[in-house]
């Protein structure tokens, strides 16, 4: 009996020292807190060098900065770095380790496992890239790759990690990845084939709940590539699937200390959006606690840095937390010089692909005059489509007509004095990996697609003292500005600015939306018939239903397009891939040209409303 008391007094004696050390562990932080440093990058776009291999200039900010912050707070602290996506699309850096240098480790791989990433989540840009670049780069990463809402098609279950743990002081950090979920309506089926991408307030319901009881987490951080306002493109807080549903879920899924966001390229320094005042708001869930949003703006050109102070409080076992963030520009922050020498050698190879002379051009086109009409830009663009549909080598259905918009709206080409045309420009001249399709569309739906185009882009005026374009406007009328691009904001993006070739039509801006586009016959001087149907080549974005302009314009089913359905014919690579191949085939010096296939009417008014809206559109730099 004597010796059973001593084994229980023994037994006894361990438990109590062992749930004092447990009650004591985080004692120490009771009157100094401890503290996390959090850096997030997002919408890199590939600037991972201070230069741009696309103009030929410096950059002002790249990941080159970024490791010299990085370096820097962790001589400091303990720091968590993540990255939030769109990262493989945007400079010539990424498209080569994408479809060109591919036997290699990609260099995005190599970039985050040299700064040793926590964890990285995807975006939509980095689907665009296709299976074989985020496939592999998923295997070369040594840190968790992570998205919750992108899934199995057939078994639902995620098709990457759905969040990572990491561990700082012995707190325990979850971190759920989500990403915006049009991308099956924005790109190809062949770029997401096997996967679905579910709504990420219903995936956060989901997922939350798990993490919570199967980690127990001291810190619960959201890292979305998705936006925060979620009435952008006219979407509503319950439109399904919402592109920009970031603040969505911090509003109803309870349980998260601060939201990382990316996508919307805004940058959000820990307030959220107020719709209906159009300002910034604190955040609350749905149990009332502040969830402070914070998202870097593209390219590095800041970033959020996030510190958390943790006080433990020893009577209620738990920690008492606070969330202090900025938006840190990086603009007059120099380069690592340890980061460029690791990847000096990467940069060489880059610039010799890069300049690598493909064709001649007489005279310059710029993407500015796109903004207003017919250009020499966006018909080299239809120049290259069409002729591409008519090569028998290209397996193309051959195509009447082609539909295009400016990609960028501050691109021109060459970049050179004497006018040679390097690999390079091919990024200025197409900046999106979007494939070539064709499709077959009635006379009647080409109409209906001109119409959408057209109604998106131009104002309607009443007089030349009236603005061209269509721009953005608040509750008072007013014209809205926008600080980050210096500019002042449009119904729609540039790149959804489509015009067409092969048809001769004016635009008449003084009618109202709708009722604008006159479609006086084709340019190869057959008549156009609405009745009849015609093959048209066009981008694997709008194809796909990108923009509005199949299924709000022309009322196509956004599932149908989202198949391929109504795809007649499609190349294997990306669009610049054939763009380069056609300028090396082309002999003597290439002259671009307007085909003058259209303009817009009444004439004297949209001159005068031309030149009013450049300075909005180009405002001279601060």
């Amino acid at each position: 009996m004597k010796r059973r008391f001593r084994t229980l007094a023994a037994i006894a004696l361990i438990a109590a020292l062992f749930l004092g050390s447990c009650a004591t562990k985080f004692d120490q932080f009771v009157d100094q807190p401890l503290k996390i440093t959090f850096i997030e990058t997002s919408d890199i776009h590939g600037a991972i060098f201070p230069y741009d291999f696309i103009t030929g200039k410096p950059l002002a900010t790249s990941m080159a900065q970024v490791a010299g912050l990085v370096k820097e707070k962790r001589a400091a602290g303990e720091v968590v770095l993540l990255e939030d996506g769109d990262s493989l699309q945007g400079q010539p850096t990424v498209y080569y380790y994408n479809f060109e240098k591919t036997g290699v480790p990609h260099i995005w791989s190599d970039v985050l496992n040299y700064l040793a990433y926590d964890a990285v989540t995807v975006g939509n840009h980095d689907i665009e890239a296709g299976h074989p670049v985020y496939d592999k780069m998923v295997k070369e990463l040594k840190m968790p790759f992570i998205c919750a809402n992108v899934v199995d098609e057939k078994t639902g279950e995620p098709y990457f990690k759905p969040y990572a743990v990491v561990t700082r002081q012995g707190v325990k950090i979850a971190i759920l990845g989500l990403t915006e979920p049009k991308i099956t309506e924005q790109l190809p089926r062949a770029f997401w084939s096997g996967m679905d991408i579910l709504d990420m307030v219903e995936t956060a319901k989901k997922w939350v709940p798990i993490i919570l009881e199967k980690e127990k987490p001291d810190l619960l951080v959201g890292l979305f590539h998705a936006g925060v306002d979620y009435t952008y493109g006219g979407q509503t807080a319950d439109t399904p699937k919402n592109e920009s549903g970031s603040q969505l879920v911090a509003e109803r899924v309870p349980g998260f200390d601060f939201i990382l966001v990316g996508h919307d390229h805004a940058g959000w320094d820990g307030m959220g959006f107020d719709p209906a005042t159009k300002k910034k708001m604190w955040v609350k869930d749905p149990a009332g606690k502040v969830v402070p949003i914070y998202g870097a703006l593209a390219g590095a050109a800041a970033v959020p840095v996030v510190e958390v102070s943790l006080r433990w409080d020893r009577p209620n076992k738990t920690w008492i937390k606070e969330v202090n963030g900025t938006l840190l520009a990086l603009k007059d922050r120099p380069a690592d010089p340890d980061f460029l020498a690791k990847f000096d050698p990467y940069k060489a190879e880059l610039m010799a692909w890069v300049e690598r002379p493909i064709g001649k051009m007489s005279g310059k086109i710029t993407s500015d005059v796109a903004m207003f009409g017919d250009s020499a830009f966006v018909d080299l663009i239809h120049k290259i489509q069409l002729e591409l549909c008519a090569d028998p080598a290209m397996g193309l259905k051959p195509a009447q007509i082609s539909i295009a918009a400016p990609l960028d709206m501050y691109a021109y080409l060459p970049t050179t004095a004497d006018g040679t045309i390097k690999v390079r420009d091919m990024f200025s001249l197409y900046k999106y990996e979007n494939f070539l399709y064709t499709m077959d569309l009635t006379g009647e739906q080409i109409k209906k697609f001109m119409e959408f185009s057209y109604g998106g882009w131009f104002n309607t005026m009443a007089g030349p003292e009236d603005d061209l374009i269509a721009f953005a406007k608040d509750k008072e009328g007013k014209l809205i500005f926008n600080a980050r691009y210096n500019s002042y904001d449009t119904v729609t993006r540039a790149y959804n600015y489509d015009s067409f070739a092969g048809l001769n039509y004016t635009v008449d801006v003084s009618k109202p939306v709708g009722s604008r586009v006159t479609i006086t016959g084709m340019s190869d001087g057959k008549p156009f018939d609405p009745a009849k149907t015609y093959s048209v080549a066009i981008n694997s974005y709008r194809g796909s239903g990108g923009g509005g302009h199949l299924t709000k314009g022309v009322g196509l089913d956004a599932k149908k397009l989202a198949r391929l359905e109504m795809v007649t014919s499609s190349t294997t690579k990306d669009l610049r891939y054939y763009m380069l191949k056609w300028f090396e085939k082309q002999t003597g010096v290439i002259a671009p040209a307007s085909d003058n296939n259209w303009k817009v009417l009444p004439e004297d008014w949209a001159a005068a409303g031309a030149k009013k809206n450049y300075s909005y559109l180009y405002p001279p730099a601060k």
